[in-house]
């Protein structure tokens, strides 16, 4: 018995003994490592009162300790970055998709703020503001010297709040003051309209206000169309939106489908690792899909595109998408900025990364640029027809109501066709949905015939 005790005691202190020796480099280690880091941060306190002292103009030392800031989160890639109070709200505002304001959309021209067009329903619109209008004080004070960004903040203010605008006017000899009442602005982020029998959803970002907007303009034009039976498919237009919010392209992509994946997302630690999966519901009850991309579609875009397109839910035309698939959270931090951090990257269902690859499109199909018109094209005398011939026969196995039905159709035809000189992608996407369409029908017909013979 004492031997054993004896035994078990020795391995305890042999134990103890190789568990110090072993802790003891790692100990030292540390404390080398932390030594390093202080040594540094003294370093970084020598340069900024270097700087302080002996800089040719005196400096902002909160703007330096700013700059040190987001030099240090951008050497880290180039989608972490330092959010000054300013910036941090503006990304606020952007995220939320409303703000108090006047409701105009504005661009620069030649150093003046010259307005694009009233929304409607808001203050600019019922104040009488109109496109096309230039702005060159706001309360007074001159816009001419200030970049867009500078200018449409001296016109956003809390709801409620008054603003006296100046505006000069094609047609107007002297300017004209407009006082408005501003009040909160919601963003579109989704633009729907029809094109023949197809439903376009147009995004063009990712805030708060992506999934309703899409949700009430798909149910408006299906209404507008008839119904459900009335529409041949969607295109969704992704092209050249940055991306947004990562739970707005989960909603997007969810909309159109019934279960699966959606997309997954893999931090530094496994256990921080998310999966998001669809619940059941399509809004278009399985209407074919097209998805629209482009280089200029990132992120959020290449979530939804992924998503649709691991499923076999939509067809993916157009060019290779820009290749963002990381995460950024963003941490607010004392003093009101924020930081944004990339925490995570993203996966789409079928388990692939597109950092750097981007989603490449089913199709590729490249968008032309407006063909000139030729000489040819006006021309009298081409595209004849047998109908155009003297004493030509007449076709006498149609009724009225056919010969109206396939003049109707081939006005649609010829409709959609000017579509590919102002956007080749988009109607590419249409003449895609339209073939699957007469595929579909001539299926039914035939299912029809076979169950009639039976």
């Amino acid at each position: 018995m004492n031997k054993f005790l004896m035994a078990a005691l020795g391995g305890t202190v042999a134990g103890v003994v190789a568990t110090t020796q072993f802790v003891g480099p790692l100990l030292a280690q540390e404390a080398e490592k932390n030594t390093s880091v202080y040594e540094q941060l003294d370093l970084f306190g020598d340069i900024f009162e270097r700087i302080r002292a002996q800089y040719v103009s005196e400096v902002d030392d909160k703007k330096l300790i700013e700059a040190a800031i987001n030099g240090m989160l951008t050497s880290l890639d180039p989608h972490s970055s330092y959010l000054p109070p300013d910036d941090a709200a503006d990304m606020r505002v952007q995220t939320r998709g409303e703000f108090g304001g006047l409701g105009i959309e504005v661009t620069q021209e030649d150093g003046f703020v010259k307005v694009v067009s009233p929304m409607d329903g808001t203050p600019a619109a019922e104040a009488g503001v109109q496109a096309g209008d230039f702005i060159t004080h706001v309360d007074g004070e001159s816009v001419l010297g200030l970049n867009l960004d500078e200018a449409v903040d001296k016109m956003r203010g809390p709801v409620g709040s008054e603003i006296v605008i100046t505006v000069v006017r094609e047609g107007e000899e002297e300017p004209l003051e407009i006082s408005i009442i501003r009040d909160t602005i919601t963003l579109t982020a989704v633009r729907t309209r029809r094109e023949g029998d197809t439903v376009v959803l147009r995004v063009t970002t990712f805030n708060d206000q992506t999934f309703p907007n899409l949700e009430e303009g798909l149910a408006k034009e299906i209404e507008a169309a008839g119904g459900k039976d009335k529409v041949n498919g969607i295109v969704l237009d992704l092209r050249n939106n940055p991306g947004g919010l990562l739970t707005q392209a989960i909603k997007v992509a969810d909309a159109f489908l019934d279960k699966g994946e959606i997309v997954s997302t893999r931090g530094r630690n496994a256990a921080d690792g998310e999966r998001y999966n669809a619940t059941e519901g399509d809004l278009s009850d399985g209407k074919p899909i097209v998805v629209l991309i482009n280089g200029g579609s990132a992120s959020a875009s290449e979530i939804v595109a992924g998503a649709l397109k691991d499923h076999h839910r939509a067809v993916v035309v157009g060019t290779k998408s820009f290749g963002k698939g990381s995460v950024q959270t963003v941490m607010p931090l004392r003093g009101d900025g924020a930081m944004r951090l990339t925490t995570a990257r993203y996966y789409t269902p079928s388990g692939r990364s597109i950092q750097a690859l981007g989603v490449s499109p089913d199709i590729v199909v490249e968008q032309r640029p407006p063909e000139p018109e030729t000489e040819e094209d006006t021309v009298p005398g081409f595209g004849r027809s047998e109908a155009d011939l003297r004493g030509a026969l007449d076709n006498d196995s149609l009724t009225e109501d056919e010969v109206r039905q396939i003049e109707e159709d081939r006005a649609k035809a010829e409709e959609a066709a000017k579509l590919r000189q102002d956007d080749y992608q988009l109607a590419y996407a249409i003449d895609i949905l339209k073939g699957l369409s007469v595929l579909g029908d001539e299926q039914a017909l035939m299912q029809q015939a076979q169950a009639t013979d039976k």
